[in-house]
């Protein structure tokens, strides 16, 4: 058997035929060679993966191949063998043993990978929300795995978890801060447990990616192709597809990315319509988190004597913080942005969505994507005049009123963002919060005619089918709240961080 230092040395040496870029995993090793990678794995065992023979490296390559395939098929080409000549040395297919085996796939170029367009701030709300519906559809393609996962899988990966980190102390961690996390995770995960079941026997566990991270997505055409899924176990992938998402979440946060964080999960959520699981997020995300915080202490522990080796130190740290943080949330509480159409409710909305709800964000339910998805049409389409019948937008309301409430008894804060302009929608809101238990906040946004009437005018691609028309008509038809209601009036019609200055105080005050 060849030591995996000459093979490396052969490929970086002119055996791929063109100059190499090397790139180094605690599990695999990369090589970039041209419109080509080639990846190998690493002859390392840790308590989660073993490649230390060469059969157990190409089926790990095999399984990748196959799995990868699922989301990003123009990517993963082939296993390439590296064989031994007759004479000595090695080459790459020949007639020879085989010593190492290698996965062919296509290079793109390293700014397309999304944890750099992250950090170079192309991450967009519109990017973002696309990246929650490139996971939905995903998931949505996968068979349901009712034999696995729930709180056995998550117990097992938490359990592997306490004592991984454990051994990084205290080269790495400090024993208190690994302990308080430990101690969090078990006293959430007896508390979720009953509901993971729930979940895996409704067929919501599902062999997914595995290690949906920022790194691990690429963009292509402008749409976000996940890759580089989990291969080398398949009952540590087959998870609640929550589970999964949870690491993409995770990651966002702990790159400070708050507000893609919260654009993926609103698109996610509003697609999937889970709400009662997402008590179990915070969970998830810090047990994601304790994932990352151990990989990049291995990695760093595997890269003493590197200049690479501090920042995997510090990034291990980051991790480790962040599940301890994510499982100490905040009171949720519900606030309402009502108004005449083109005063900003949704602007409004957006803007505020990270900053409520720390540290995962709030929820946004808008009554213009809810009555959209009542009749089954897409958000851009206009709906026809019976859509908005009395007796429509009463089902919408009360629709708005009841997933509110549910996804505040799962923990969650919501921004409920419609024109409200009935005494009986505001009133129903207000009662959803008290059933709840929450503080609630109503905010009425007003402006003048003719900036509200330049603002919808102005508006393509938006799930509000409000124009000039409506505004007008909304003049006779919308009774603003009363004092007696308890509603906070804001003028609206000036530049958005002022409106946002005023909305932010009335909240602090409120809830």
């Amino acid at each position: 058997m060849a030591d995996q230092g000459e093979v490396l040395s052969f490929l970086e040496g002119g055996g791929l035929g063109q100059p190499i870029e090397r790139v180094d995993t605690h599990a695999s090793t990369v090589l970039l060679a041209g419109g080509r990678a080639f990846k190998m794995k690493r002859a390392v065992r840790y308590s989660f993966l073993d490649f230390r023979t060469l059969e157990q490296r190409r089926r790990a390559l095999e399984a990748e191949l196959e799995l990868n395939r699922r989301t990003a098929p123009n990517l993963y080409h082939r296993l390439v063998a590296v064989t031994r000549r007759p004479e000595g040395g090695f080459e790459i297919s020949g007639p020879g043993e085989v010593v190492e085996w290698l996965l062919e796939m296509v290079r793109f170029p390293s700014e397309a990978r999304l944890d750099v367009v992250a950090a170079r701030g192309g991450l967009d709300p519109p990017l973002a929300e696309r990246l929650g519906l490139a996971v939905v559809r995903f998931h949505g393609r996968l068979a349901p795995c009712r034999d696995r996962g729930g709180a056995e899988g998550l117990g097992n990966v938490i359990e592997g978890n306490a004592r991984d980190l454990r051994t990084l102390v205290p080269d790495f961690f400090e024993r208190d801060a690994v302990e308080t996390v430990v101690q969090k995770i078990d006293a959430w995960f007896a508390r979720a447990a009953p509901q993971l079941e729930a979940r895996r026997a409704a067929g919501l566990v599902r062999h997914g990616h595995g290690d949906l991270h920022l790194a691990n997505i690429v963009v292509l055409d402008g749409e976000p192709v996940p890759f580089d899924c989990l291969e080398f176990d398949p009952g540590l992938a087959t998870t609640d597809v929550l589970y999964d998402l949870a690491f993409l979440i995770m990651d966002l946060l702990a790159r400070g990315r708050t507000e893609a964080a919260c654009a993926t999960l609103q698109a996610w959520i509003d697609a999937r319509i889970e709400d009662e699981g997402l008590a179990v997020l915070p969970l998830l995300v810090a047990v994601r988190a304790t994932i990352r915080a151990k990989v990049e202490g291995f990695t760093a522990r595997l890269a003493e004597q590197e200049p690479t080796a501090d920042a995997h130190r510090s990034a291990a740290a980051t991790y480790l913080e962040l599940a301890r943080r994510v499982l100490e949330p905040g009171r949720p509480c519900l606030v309402a942005i009502g108004g005449r159409s083109g005063t900003g409710k949704s602007s409004l909305a957006r803007v505020l969505a990270p900053e409520l709800g720390a540290p995962l964000g709030a929820l946004v339910l808008r009554s213009d994507v809810l009555r959209k998805r009542l009749f089954g049409t897409p958000l851009d389409r206009r709906l026809p005049d019976e859509g908005y019948a009395p007796a429509v937008s009463e089902r919408v309301f009360e629709a708005l009123a009841e997933r509110a409430e549910r996804l505040l008894r799962a923990g969650c804060t919501v921004l409920c963002d419609a024109v409200y302009g009935l005494p009986g929608q505001r009133a129903r809101l207000a009662a959803a919060a008290r059933a709840a238990g929450v503080p609630f906040a109503g905010l009425w946004l007003q402006a003048p005619e003719e900036v509200m009437e330049a603002r919808v005018a102005a508006r393509s691609g938006d799930a509000s089918d409000a124009d000039v028309m409506v505004v007008r008509r909304q003049a006779t038809t919308i009774l603003p709240p009363t004092p007696e209601e308890g509603w906070w009036t804001i003028a609206a019609g000036d530049r958005l961080e002022r409106v946002l200055a005023r909305a932010r105080a009335i909240i602090a005050a409120a809830v």
